[in-house]
């Protein structure tokens, strides 16, 4: 009777022990669980360091060999053009022109005395951005050599891109982390907290725009991180 009252004794203690080491557990698993997500914002401004400025001009004829010798002529003109205001010739691209015969669309309603529409692109592709806008300013010089520009045609829109984003990355993902610890920080506080280690964190993606539809050779950088922090007593 005595070994058995001391047996359920032992019995009774390890199952007490057992509990409060499952309760700790327990407690512990809860304490580890307890986080806040937080956003981090970070935004800079920088300047395009890549220009794509189609150069389009059209043509209209009734004699292709004609069209064709005026377009080389003209073609010149503008290489010349770009590359005595410093674009270099790998900068330059000449594409073939795009003709519209006028007879051989079914459909066609145009009334010109011309047969033959031929458009013309002179592609430069830089990372002489400031050189390039002041090209621009300097069309003029080419109509005086019989030479018009078309600038309202959506496909052959001027584009300005930043291709450095590798380099501000680093510093980007650092403020927009560092400010979503300052968030996270004042939450803690606010709850009577700890602000613990890092659960886990989504660098989230860079996005980049114009400034404003009046400077497109200004870029917006953009990234939203979110970090996900344990909190503790």
């Amino acid at each position: 009777m005595k070994n058995f009252r001391t047996e359920a004794f032992i019995i009774s203690v390890g199952i007490v022990l057992f509990g409060f080491i499952v309760k700790s557990a327990i407690d512990d698993f809860i304490e580890k669980e307890r986080v806040v997500s937080v956003k981090g914002l970070a935004e800079t401004d920088v300047p395009a360091d890549l220009v794509v400025w189609p150069l389009v001009y059209k043509e209209a004829g009734n004699d292709p060999a004609e069209m064709y010798e005026t377009i080389t002529r003209k073609n010149a003109i503008i290489v010349n053009f770009l590359k005595a205001n410093g674009i270099t010739e790998s900068e330059i691209s000449v594409s073939p022109p795009s003709v519209y015969d006028k007879q051989a669309d079914r459909y066609n309603d145009d009334r010109s005395i011309y047969r033959y529409k031929a458009t013309s692109v002179i592609t430069v592709t830089s990372k002489q951005v400031d050189a390039v806008r002041a090209m621009m300013q300097q069309q003029a010089e080419l109509m005086k050599q019989g030479i018009a520009i078309v600038g309202d045609e959506y496909q052959y829109r001027v584009s300005y891109e930043f291709t450095a984003l590798n380099d501000i990355k680093p510093s980007m993902i650092e403020e927009a982390t560092k400010n979503a610890r300052n968030t996270a920080e004042k939450f803690a506080k606010d709850s009577d907290s700890r602000l613990g280690k890092i659960r886990n964190a989504n660098q989230g993606t860079f996005t980049i725009t114009d400034s404003d539809a009046n400077t497109p050779y200004i870029k917006h950088v953009r990234v939203v991180t979110t970090v996900v922090y344990y909190l503790e007593n």
